[in-house]
Protein backbone atom coordinates (compact mmCIF):
# COMPACT_ATOMS: atom_id res chain seq x y z
CA UNK A 1 0.00 0.00 0.00
CA UNK A 2 1.87 3.57 -0.61
CA UNK A 3 1.76 6.02 2.13
CA UNK A 4 0.00 9.53 0.95
CA UNK A 5 1.84 12.76 1.14
CA UNK A 6 -0.51 14.95 2.48
CA UNK A 7 1.85 18.39 3.33
CA UNK A 8 1.12 20.21 0.90
CA UNK A 9 0.29 24.00 0.05
CA UNK A 10 -1.27 25.76 -2.77
CA UNK A 11 -1.83 29.25 -3.63
CA UNK A 12 -3.33 30.90 -7.16
CA UNK A 13 -3.89 34.02 -9.49
CA UNK A 14 -6.02 34.30 -12.47
CA UNK A 15 -3.37 33.17 -14.80
CA UNK A 16 -1.29 30.29 -13.18
CA UNK A 17 -1.90 27.72 -9.65
CA UNK A 18 1.40 27.31 -7.46
CA UNK A 19 1.89 24.07 -5.68
CA UNK A 20 4.48 23.60 -3.13
CA UNK A 21 4.98 19.65 -2.27
CA UNK A 22 6.94 18.62 0.80
CA UNK A 23 9.50 16.21 -0.08
CA UNK A 24 12.13 16.20 2.71
CA UNK A 25 14.73 13.51 2.92
CA UNK A 26 13.13 11.65 -0.30
CA UNK A 27 15.33 11.73 -3.82
CA UNK A 28 13.03 13.66 -6.14
CA UNK A 29 13.66 13.30 -10.00
CA UNK A 30 12.29 14.46 -13.13
CA UNK A 31 10.86 10.87 -13.71
CA UNK A 32 8.83 10.87 -10.35
CA UNK A 33 6.54 13.13 -11.98
CA UNK A 34 3.53 12.63 -14.17
CA UNK A 35 1.34 15.63 -15.26
CA UNK A 36 -1.63 16.01 -17.51
CA UNK A 37 -4.14 18.18 -17.72
CA UNK A 38 -6.47 17.31 -15.13
CA UNK A 39 -4.13 15.32 -13.22
CA UNK A 40 -0.72 15.10 -11.38
CA UNK A 41 0.95 12.62 -9.59
CA UNK A 42 4.42 12.56 -7.62
CA UNK A 43 5.34 8.89 -7.36
CA UNK A 44 8.83 8.21 -4.68
CA UNK A 45 8.31 4.83 -3.50
CA UNK A 46 6.95 4.36 -0.90
CA UNK A 47 4.90 7.39 -1.14
CA UNK A 48 2.29 8.90 -3.50
CA UNK A 49 1.09 12.20 -4.21
CA UNK A 50 -1.75 12.59 -6.45
CA UNK A 51 -4.63 15.32 -7.06
CA UNK A 52 -7.19 15.26 -10.06
CA UNK A 53 -7.00 18.89 -10.72
CA UNK A 54 -10.22 21.18 -10.95
CA UNK A 55 -9.59 22.65 -14.30
CA UNK A 56 -7.34 21.98 -17.58
CA UNK A 57 -3.86 23.63 -17.03
CA UNK A 58 -1.55 23.53 -20.03
CA UNK A 59 0.87 21.15 -18.94
CA UNK A 60 3.34 21.90 -21.90
CA UNK A 61 4.21 25.43 -20.32
CA UNK A 62 3.73 24.58 -16.36
CA UNK A 63 7.52 23.87 -14.39
CA UNK A 64 8.35 21.64 -11.57
CA UNK A 65 11.26 22.62 -9.58
CA UNK A 66 13.21 20.39 -6.85
CA UNK A 67 15.60 21.57 -4.46
CA UNK A 68 15.94 22.17 -0.24
CA UNK A 69 13.75 19.29 0.38
CA UNK A 70 10.33 20.92 -1.51
CA UNK A 71 8.80 20.24 -5.26
CA UNK A 72 7.51 23.64 -5.91
CA UNK A 73 4.93 23.46 -9.09
CA UNK A 74 3.64 26.49 -11.93
CA UNK A 75 0.96 24.89 -13.09
CA UNK A 76 -0.58 27.59 -15.74
CA UNK A 77 -4.29 27.37 -16.26
CA UNK A 78 -5.91 26.99 -20.01
CA UNK A 79 -8.86 29.88 -18.77
CA UNK A 80 -8.25 32.48 -17.00
CA UNK A 81 -10.46 32.05 -13.72
CA UNK A 82 -10.38 31.62 -9.48
CA UNK A 83 -10.65 27.92 -8.44
CA UNK A 84 -12.56 27.08 -5.95
CA UNK A 85 -10.15 24.10 -4.98
CA UNK A 86 -7.11 22.48 -5.87
CA UNK A 87 -8.65 19.12 -7.04
CA UNK A 88 -12.49 17.93 -7.56
CA UNK A 89 -14.75 17.59 -4.68
CA UNK A 90 -17.37 15.50 -4.34
CA UNK A 91 -16.37 12.86 -6.94
CA UNK A 92 -16.36 9.25 -6.37
CA UNK A 93 -14.31 6.60 -6.74
CA UNK A 94 -15.74 5.52 -10.28
CA UNK A 95 -15.30 9.29 -11.64
CA UNK A 96 -11.19 9.63 -10.51
CA UNK A 97 -10.79 6.37 -11.86
CA UNK A 98 -11.83 7.22 -15.36
CA UNK A 99 -10.71 10.60 -14.76
CA UNK A 100 -7.25 9.55 -13.81
CA UNK A 101 -7.69 6.48 -16.82
CA UNK A 102 -8.07 9.45 -19.60
CA UNK A 103 -4.93 11.32 -18.07
CA UNK A 104 -3.09 8.52 -18.82
CA UNK A 105 -4.74 7.41 -22.33
CA UNK A 106 -4.16 10.80 -23.38
CA UNK A 107 -0.70 11.47 -21.98
CA UNK A 108 0.05 7.74 -24.07
CA UNK A 109 -1.13 9.09 -27.39
CA UNK A 110 0.77 12.16 -26.91
CA UNK A 111 3.93 10.49 -26.66
CA UNK A 112 3.40 8.64 -29.50
CA UNK A 113 2.54 12.02 -31.13
CA UNK A 114 6.24 13.03 -30.59
CA UNK A 115 7.44 10.44 -31.59
CA UNK A 116 6.14 10.19 -34.87
CA UNK A 117 7.07 14.25 -35.09
CA UNK A 118 10.26 13.51 -34.12
CA UNK A 119 10.77 10.46 -36.88
CA UNK A 120 9.30 12.90 -39.11
CA UNK A 121 11.85 15.66 -38.01
CA UNK A 122 15.13 13.50 -38.36
CA UNK A 123 13.40 11.76 -41.94
CA UNK A 124 13.56 16.08 -43.02
CA UNK A 125 16.75 16.41 -41.04
CA UNK A 126 18.04 13.46 -43.56
CA UNK A 127 16.60 15.07 -46.27
CA UNK A 128 17.92 18.37 -45.37
CA UNK A 129 21.53 17.01 -45.73
CA UNK A 130 20.90 14.68 -48.62
CA UNK A 131 20.12 17.80 -50.72
CA UNK A 132 22.65 19.90 -49.47
CA UNK A 133 25.20 17.26 -50.32
CA UNK A 134 24.21 16.86 -53.87
CA UNK A 135 24.23 20.56 -54.21
CA UNK A 136 28.19 20.42 -53.04
CA UNK A 137 28.82 17.72 -55.32
CA UNK A 138 26.67 19.15 -58.28
CA UNK A 139 28.49 22.44 -57.66
CA UNK A 140 31.78 20.56 -57.56
CA UNK A 141 31.12 18.61 -60.72
CA UNK A 142 30.43 21.54 -62.67
CA UNK A 143 33.43 23.53 -61.68
CA UNK A 144 35.03 20.66 -62.56
CA UNK A 145 33.56 20.88 -65.82
CA UNK A 146 34.42 24.34 -66.51
CA UNK A 147 37.80 23.76 -65.59
CA UNK A 148 37.81 21.12 -68.51
CA UNK A 149 36.09 23.15 -70.83
CA UNK A 150 38.91 26.22 -69.69
CA UNK A 151 41.66 24.10 -70.64
CA UNK A 152 39.96 22.35 -73.55
CA UNK A 153 39.96 25.79 -75.54
CA UNK A 154 43.04 26.61 -74.07
CA UNK A 155 44.80 23.46 -75.98
CA UNK A 156 42.63 24.05 -78.74
CA UNK A 157 43.78 27.96 -79.24
CA UNK A 158 47.66 26.14 -78.79
CA UNK A 159 46.74 24.02 -81.18
CA UNK A 160 45.31 27.22 -83.56
CA UNK A 161 47.90 28.93 -83.24
CA UNK A 162 51.03 25.63 -83.78
CA UNK A 163 49.08 25.11 -87.37
CA UNK A 164 49.20 28.99 -88.21
CA UNK A 165 52.70 28.69 -87.47
CA UNK A 166 53.62 25.78 -89.39
CA UNK A 167 51.88 27.11 -92.34
CA UNK A 168 53.50 30.27 -92.39
CA UNK A 169 57.02 28.63 -92.02
CA UNK A 170 55.96 26.13 -94.78
CA UNK A 171 55.00 29.09 -96.96
CA UNK A 172 58.38 30.64 -96.14
CA UNK A 173 59.78 27.88 -97.06
CA UNK A 174 57.98 27.55 -100.75
CA UNK A 175 58.90 31.07 -101.54
CA UNK A 176 62.97 30.19 -100.87
CA UNK A 177 62.25 27.32 -102.64
CA UNK A 178 61.52 28.64 -106.12
CA UNK A 179 63.97 31.60 -105.20
CA UNK A 180 66.43 28.84 -105.34
CA UNK A 181 65.64 27.39 -108.43
CA UNK A 182 64.80 30.40 -110.24
CA UNK A 183 68.89 30.82 -109.02
CA UNK A 184 69.53 27.44 -110.18
CA UNK A 185 68.03 28.47 -113.67
CA UNK A 186 69.43 31.58 -114.22
CA UNK A 187 73.18 30.04 -113.52
CA UNK A 188 71.92 27.65 -116.36
CA UNK A 189 71.15 29.64 -118.69
CA UNK A 190 74.48 31.32 -118.33
CA UNK A 191 75.96 28.42 -118.28
CA UNK A 192 74.40 27.08 -121.86
CA UNK A 193 75.35 30.99 -123.53
CA UNK A 194 79.55 30.12 -122.84
CA UNK A 195 79.20 26.82 -124.01
CA UNK A 196 77.56 27.90 -126.97
CA UNK A 197 79.98 30.84 -127.41
CA UNK A 198 82.64 28.51 -126.72
CA UNK A 199 81.81 26.16 -129.64
CA UNK A 200 81.71 28.84 -132.10
CA UNK A 201 85.24 29.35 -134.52
CA UNK A 202 85.77 32.83 -135.38
CA UNK A 203 86.83 31.93 -139.26
CA UNK A 204 85.95 35.29 -141.77
CA UNK A 205 86.81 33.19 -144.71
CA UNK A 206 84.76 30.22 -143.93
CA UNK A 207 81.42 30.97 -144.98
CA UNK A 208 78.89 30.83 -141.96
CA UNK A 209 76.79 27.21 -142.26
CA UNK A 210 74.47 26.12 -139.18
CA UNK A 211 75.29 23.33 -137.43
CA UNK A 212 73.34 20.48 -137.72
CA UNK A 213 72.71 17.67 -134.86
CA UNK A 214 73.49 14.31 -135.99
CA UNK A 215 71.25 11.45 -135.71
CA UNK A 216 72.30 8.16 -134.38
CA UNK A 217 72.75 5.87 -130.65
CA UNK A 218 75.47 7.72 -129.78
CA UNK A 219 74.61 11.59 -130.84
CA UNK A 220 73.52 13.95 -127.93
CA UNK A 221 72.80 17.56 -127.23
CA UNK A 222 74.15 19.54 -124.94
CA UNK A 223 70.43 21.24 -124.58
CA UNK A 224 68.57 17.93 -124.42
CA UNK A 225 70.90 17.07 -121.22
CA UNK A 226 70.51 21.08 -119.58
CA UNK A 227 67.00 20.37 -120.16
CA UNK A 228 66.83 17.05 -118.56
CA UNK A 229 68.94 18.67 -115.31
CA UNK A 230 65.95 21.22 -115.43
CA UNK A 231 62.98 18.53 -115.00
CA UNK A 232 64.26 17.34 -112.41
CA UNK A 233 62.84 17.73 -109.10
CA UNK A 234 64.67 19.14 -105.35
CA UNK A 235 65.20 17.02 -102.78
CA UNK A 236 62.57 16.93 -100.10
CA UNK A 237 63.67 18.75 -97.03
CA UNK A 238 64.15 16.86 -93.69
CA UNK A 239 62.72 17.74 -90.49
CA UNK A 240 62.87 16.85 -86.64
CA UNK A 241 59.67 16.55 -84.68
CA UNK A 242 59.78 17.62 -80.94
CA UNK A 243 57.80 15.26 -78.92
CA UNK A 244 57.71 16.29 -75.03
CA UNK A 245 55.79 14.56 -72.10
CA UNK A 246 54.48 15.98 -68.98
CA UNK A 247 55.93 14.62 -65.80
CA UNK A 248 52.87 13.35 -63.77
CA UNK A 249 52.95 12.48 -59.59
CA UNK A 250 50.08 10.14 -59.88
CA UNK A 251 50.73 6.65 -61.72
CA UNK A 252 47.72 6.63 -63.40
CA UNK A 253 46.90 7.79 -67.61
CA UNK A 254 46.08 11.11 -67.70
CA UNK A 255 42.95 10.49 -69.70
CA UNK A 256 41.89 8.17 -66.81
CA UNK A 257 42.71 10.76 -64.41
CA UNK A 258 40.63 13.67 -62.73
CA UNK A 259 43.49 16.48 -62.76
CA UNK A 260 41.08 19.55 -60.84
CA UNK A 261 40.89 16.52 -57.84
CA UNK A 262 44.53 15.63 -58.44
CA UNK A 263 46.02 19.02 -58.05
CA UNK A 264 43.37 19.87 -54.62
CA UNK A 265 44.51 16.90 -52.91
CA UNK A 266 48.41 17.58 -53.56
CA UNK A 267 47.80 21.33 -52.71
CA UNK A 268 45.77 20.01 -49.08
CA UNK A 269 48.96 17.61 -49.07
CA UNK A 270 51.42 20.26 -48.84
CA UNK A 271 50.09 22.69 -46.74
CA UNK A 272 49.75 19.85 -44.15
CA UNK A 273 53.23 19.07 -44.52
CA UNK A 274 53.87 22.73 -44.18
CA UNK A 275 51.62 22.55 -40.81
CA UNK A 276 53.62 19.80 -39.96
CA UNK A 277 57.25 21.16 -40.80
CA UNK A 278 56.50 24.93 -38.97
CA UNK A 279 58.75 24.11 -36.19
CA UNK A 280 60.46 20.91 -36.79
CA UNK A 281 62.31 22.24 -33.50
CA UNK A 282 59.40 20.98 -31.55
CA UNK A 283 57.82 18.18 -33.34
CA UNK A 284 61.02 16.52 -34.26
CA UNK A 285 60.91 14.41 -30.95
CA UNK A 286 57.11 13.39 -31.41
CA UNK A 287 56.58 9.96 -31.90
CA UNK A 288 54.62 8.83 -35.20
CA UNK A 289 51.00 8.21 -32.85
CA UNK A 290 51.69 11.93 -31.11
CA UNK A 291 51.49 13.24 -34.54
CA UNK A 292 48.19 12.28 -34.70
CA UNK A 293 45.45 14.87 -34.21
CA UNK A 294 42.76 12.26 -33.18
CA UNK A 295 44.99 10.80 -30.67
CA UNK A 296 46.10 13.56 -29.39
CA UNK A 297 42.13 14.53 -28.43
CA UNK A 298 42.18 11.30 -26.64
CA UNK A 299 44.72 12.13 -24.88
CA UNK A 300 43.79 15.42 -23.83
CA UNK A 301 40.33 13.47 -22.64
CA UNK A 302 42.16 11.69 -20.41
CA UNK A 303 43.87 14.35 -18.88
CA UNK A 304 40.53 16.45 -18.43
CA UNK A 305 38.98 13.50 -17.05
CA UNK A 306 41.60 13.59 -14.69
CA UNK A 307 41.89 16.97 -13.55
CA UNK A 308 45.29 18.38 -14.80
CA UNK A 309 43.30 21.03 -17.15
CA UNK A 310 47.02 22.22 -18.42
CA UNK A 311 48.10 19.28 -20.08
CA UNK A 312 44.48 18.83 -21.33
CA UNK A 313 44.92 22.21 -23.19
CA UNK A 314 48.42 21.54 -24.32
CA UNK A 315 47.92 18.33 -26.07
CA UNK A 316 44.74 20.10 -27.55
CA UNK A 317 46.73 22.94 -28.91
CA UNK A 318 49.15 20.85 -30.57
CA UNK A 319 45.95 18.86 -31.92
CA UNK A 320 44.56 21.83 -33.78
CA UNK A 321 48.64 23.08 -35.23
CA UNK A 322 48.50 19.24 -36.35
CA UNK A 323 44.95 20.07 -38.94
CA UNK A 324 43.22 23.36 -37.44
CA UNK A 325 39.70 22.05 -39.21
CA UNK A 326 38.48 19.54 -36.55
CA UNK A 327 36.11 20.89 -34.89
CA UNK A 328 36.01 18.72 -31.15
CA UNK A 329 39.63 19.88 -29.98
CA UNK A 330 38.31 23.23 -29.87
CA UNK A 331 35.07 22.37 -28.45
CA UNK A 332 36.87 20.55 -25.49
CA UNK A 333 39.65 23.13 -25.08
CA UNK A 334 37.11 25.48 -24.33
CA UNK A 335 36.15 23.37 -21.37
CA UNK A 336 39.38 22.98 -20.72
CA UNK A 337 39.81 27.24 -20.27
CA UNK A 338 36.57 26.86 -18.09
CA UNK A 339 37.98 25.57 -15.33
CA UNK A 340 40.92 27.17 -15.47
CA UNK A 341 38.57 30.59 -15.67
CA UNK A 342 40.17 31.78 -19.21
CA UNK A 343 36.42 33.11 -20.05
CA UNK A 344 37.61 35.14 -23.39
CA UNK A 345 39.63 31.93 -24.66
CA UNK A 346 36.48 29.93 -24.26
CA UNK A 347 34.36 32.13 -25.95
CA UNK A 348 36.36 32.16 -29.00
CA UNK A 349 37.41 28.22 -28.59
CA UNK A 350 33.17 28.11 -28.70
CA UNK A 351 32.45 30.12 -31.26
CA UNK A 352 35.37 28.75 -33.35
CA UNK A 353 34.09 24.91 -32.92
CA UNK A 354 30.59 26.30 -33.91
CA UNK A 355 31.96 27.56 -37.54
CA UNK A 356 32.92 24.63 -38.35
CA UNK A 357 30.23 22.90 -36.97
CA UNK A 358 28.26 23.55 -40.22
CA UNK A 359 25.96 22.72 -41.84
CA UNK A 360 23.79 21.77 -39.29
CA UNK A 361 22.51 17.97 -39.03
CA UNK A 362 21.21 15.42 -36.96
CA UNK A 363 25.15 13.97 -36.10
CA UNK A 364 26.24 17.01 -34.97
CA UNK A 365 23.35 17.87 -32.57
CA UNK A 366 25.49 16.98 -29.47
CA UNK A 367 28.37 19.09 -30.23
CA UNK A 368 26.72 22.09 -31.33
CA UNK A 369 24.44 22.03 -27.68
CA UNK A 370 27.65 21.73 -25.61
CA UNK A 371 29.18 24.52 -27.75
CA UNK A 372 26.14 26.75 -26.98
CA UNK A 373 25.97 25.97 -23.40
CA UNK A 374 29.91 26.64 -22.71
CA UNK A 375 29.74 30.23 -24.58
CA UNK A 376 26.61 30.62 -23.08
CA UNK A 377 28.32 29.93 -18.78
CA UNK A 378 31.79 31.79 -19.98
CA UNK A 379 29.28 34.89 -20.79
CA UNK A 380 27.65 34.33 -18.32
CA UNK A 381 30.72 33.56 -15.92
CA UNK A 382 31.78 37.62 -17.43
CA UNK A 383 28.09 39.16 -16.22
CA UNK A 384 27.04 39.37 -19.93
CA UNK A 385 23.50 37.75 -19.19
CA UNK A 386 21.82 38.67 -22.26
CA UNK A 387 24.31 37.20 -24.48
CA UNK A 388 24.64 33.84 -22.14
CA UNK A 389 20.60 33.63 -22.37
CA UNK A 390 20.60 33.55 -25.96
CA UNK A 391 23.21 31.22 -26.71
CA UNK A 392 21.11 29.31 -23.86
CA UNK A 393 18.51 29.40 -25.88
CA UNK A 394 20.02 28.56 -29.13
CA UNK A 395 20.82 25.19 -27.33
CA UNK A 396 17.19 24.82 -26.17
CA UNK A 397 16.45 24.70 -29.69
CA UNK A 398 18.29 21.68 -30.52
CA UNK A 399 17.59 19.94 -27.80
CA UNK A 400 14.24 21.22 -25.99
CA UNK A 401 13.52 18.03 -24.13
CA UNK A 402 16.93 18.91 -21.78
CA UNK A 403 16.07 19.95 -18.68
CA UNK A 404 19.33 21.02 -17.25
CA UNK A 405 19.91 23.59 -20.07
CA UNK A 406 16.18 25.10 -19.32
CA UNK A 407 16.57 25.03 -15.23
CA UNK A 408 19.40 27.24 -16.17
CA UNK A 409 18.28 29.18 -18.59
CA UNK A 410 15.53 29.95 -16.27
CA UNK A 411 17.97 31.04 -13.21
CA UNK A 412 19.63 33.40 -16.14
CA UNK A 413 16.18 34.93 -16.79
CA UNK A 414 15.43 35.47 -12.98
CA UNK A 415 19.09 36.85 -12.89
CA UNK A 416 18.33 39.44 -15.55
CA UNK A 417 15.07 40.53 -14.08
CA UNK A 418 16.81 41.33 -10.42
CA UNK A 419 19.57 42.65 -12.52
CA UNK A 420 16.58 45.57 -14.01
CA UNK A 421 14.74 45.77 -11.11
CA UNK A 422 17.92 46.92 -8.87
CA UNK A 423 18.82 49.65 -11.65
Amino acid sequence: MPLWLREYSWRQSGAAVYLSLSVRGLRVTAANIFCTERYLKVSIPPFLFEAILYAAIDETNSTAKIGNGIVFFTLYKKEVAMWESLTVVNANKEELQHLRENAVLKAHEKAKEETEAKKVLKQEHKKYALEATMKLEEAERKRIEDLKEQERQKVSEELELWRSQQKDAEKQKRVQKEGERYEEVEQLKEKKKEKINKTRIPNEEIPKTKLKPTKGRGSCSIFSENLKEEQLPAPRPAGTIKISFTSRVFPTALRESRVAEEEEWLQKQAEARRTISADLSELEDLKEEEKNPDWLKDKGNKMFATGNYLAAVNAYNLAIRLNNKLPLPYLNRAACHLKLRNLHKAIEDSSKALELLTPPVPDNETARVKAYVRRGTAFCQLELYTEGLQDYEAALKIDPKNKAIEKDAEKIRHTIQGTVQKS
